[in-house]
């Protein structure tokens, strides 16, 4: 990753010091991305608004303690924002919210809106079936498109180790996608019967 004024080392020396301009390049480079990761595994804004200030919450309290990453700073970011979210659903179901606070845009139509919202929670429904490192492995991957490098110094693995763990995460995930197809398509083959 490229930073605009400072290389990742100088980086890391000067938020150390809590350095404004370091904190707000940190901030302003790396949390558009944790805000689009957390959002792709909670399906809500505001927890994906609630992750990024909770992320860096942490990383400024980990400084402020003298702690923190020596290296491979969004690496260190992402696995911060990776903890809260396994948390965040380690804990007792909310009640429902209601209405979003942001509609959808009009062009596309309800059919639409519909269908590809279904279709996101069915599949970030088994995404987090998965054990953790196959879903963060999946989504760094995929959804945040870092090479195999970047994620295997994010997870402290072998590139080759990286590679095997999305290989068994996919095989799995279309398992239980196909699975859940089979079962859809015997219950409707079932209730057509009962109704013809």
């Amino acid at each position: 990753m490229k930073y605009m004024t400072y290389t990742e080392t100088e980086l890391i020396t000067k938020a150390r010091q809590l350095d404004v301009d370091a904190l707000t390049e940190i901030y302003d480079e790396i949390s558009p991305g944790i805000y689009r990761y957390a959002y792709r595994l909670l399906g809500d804004q505001n927890l994906a608004e609630d992750c990024v200030s909770e992320t860096f919450s942490r990383f400024l309290n980990k400084l402020s303690e003298k702690k923190g990453p020596n290296q491979y700073l969004r690496a260190y970011l992402y696995r911060i924002a990776h903890n809260w979210i396994t948390d965040y659903y380690r804990r007792p179901l909310p009640e429902e919210s209601g209405l979003p606070e942001v509609l959808p845009s009009p062009a596309n139509s309800p059919e639409e809106l519909t269908s590809v919202h279904l279709e996101n929670e069915r599949i970030r429904k088994h995404i987090l079936t998965l054990p953790a490192l196959q879903q963060q492995v999946i989504l760094l991957k995929f959804l945040e498109e870092w090479d195999n490098k970047e994620i295997a110094k994010s997870i402290n693995k072998s590139v080759g180790a990286v590679k095997a763990i999305q290989n068994r995460g996919f095989k799995k995930l279309k398992s239980l996608l196909e699975e859940e197809n089979e079962k859809r398509y015997e219950y409707h083959s079932v209730t057509n019967e009962e109704l013809g």
